[in-house]
C-alpha cells in the first residue's frame, strides 16, 4: 500500500536505522509492478518446521521488506510484490491512524476471520506508482496471522489499519486493489496500467 497524499492524512518517514529491529543487514528489493505475472500468482503458507535456518531466511525477508516499503514511502508491502511467493505482510501506519502505535508489524500467514461495516478510501500500491483510486472494503475485520516466532496473532482491526491488512493480504491471493474498480473507472485509466505493463515486461527482459 502506498501513503495517501498529504492532504489526505499525516504520515511519518521512519530513518532507515529504525527499521532495523531485528538486528540483520537489510537491503532494498526491486518492487514489481502491475503486468508482473507474479502479482497474479497466490503466495504459499510458511511452514516454521525448518527450524532456525528458515527463521534467519524470513527474518531476512522481513527485513529487506520494510527497508524497500521505507524507501517506496509506503505504509504496507506482501511478499509477492518483492518477487516471493510467501504468505509475509509487512506494515507500518506511522502516525496515521490514532489509537494504533507506530512501528513495523510483521505478520506470517494472515488471514480474515470476519469482516463488518463499509468503507470507501482512496487507495494507492507501489506496484501501481502514481495510479490512486477510491475502493469499497469492510471498515472492520478480525484477523489471524503468525508472528516471526511462530506464535499466534488473534487480533481486530478498523480503519486504516484494516484497510491496508485487507489490501496487502488480497496482494497475497493475487488480488489487485484495481479489481475493485468500475468497467469505467478502469478505462479512465487504461493508458496508466499498460504503460506499467509494457515496463513489467521489460523488467522481466532483463532479469
Amino acid at each position: 500500500t502506498r501513503r495517501l497524499k498529504p492532504a489526505a492524512t499525516n504520515f511519518r518517514i521512519l530513518q532507515k536505522s529504525e527499521t532495523n529491529y531485528l538486528g540483520v543487514q537489510m537491503g532494498r528489493l526491486p518492487i514489481r509492478i502491475y503486468g508482473d505475472e507474479i502479482l497474479r500468482k497466490k503466495a504459499e503458507p510458511i511452514d516454521f518446521v525448518n527450524g532456525e535456518l528458515h527463521k534467519s531466511r524470513l527474518e531476512k525477508l522481513v527485513e529487506d521488506m520494510l527497508e524497500t516499503m521505507y524507501a517506496g514511502d509506503g505504509i504496507g508491502l506482501a511478499a509477492n510484490q518483492v518477487g516471493v511467493l510467501e504468505r509475509v505482510i509487512v506494515i507500518d501506519l506511522g502516525e496515521a491512524q490514532p489509537g494504533i502505535e507506530s512501528g513495523p508489524r510483521c505478520y506470517i500467514n494472515p488471514e480474515i476471520v470476519s469482516r463488518a461495516g463499509v468503507d470507501v478510501m482512496e487507495e494507492g500500491c507501489l506496484s501501481f506508482p502514481n495510479i490512486h483510486a477510491e475502493v469499497k472494503r469492510p471498515s472492520e475485520i478480525e484477523v489471524k496471522a503468525l508472528d516471526l516466532e511462530g506464535k499466534s496473532l488473534h487480533f481486530q482491526a478498523n480503519g486504516l489499519f484494516a484497510r491496508v491488512l485487507l489490501h496487502e493480504i488480497d496482494h497475497l491471493d493475487g488480488v489487485l486493489f484495481i479489481d475493485y474498480l468500475s468497467p469505467m473507472k478502469k478505462l479512465l485509466l487504461r493508458d496508466q496500467l499498460k504503460e506499467l505493463e509494457k515496463r513489467a515486461q521489460m523488467s522481466v527482459g532483463r532479469e
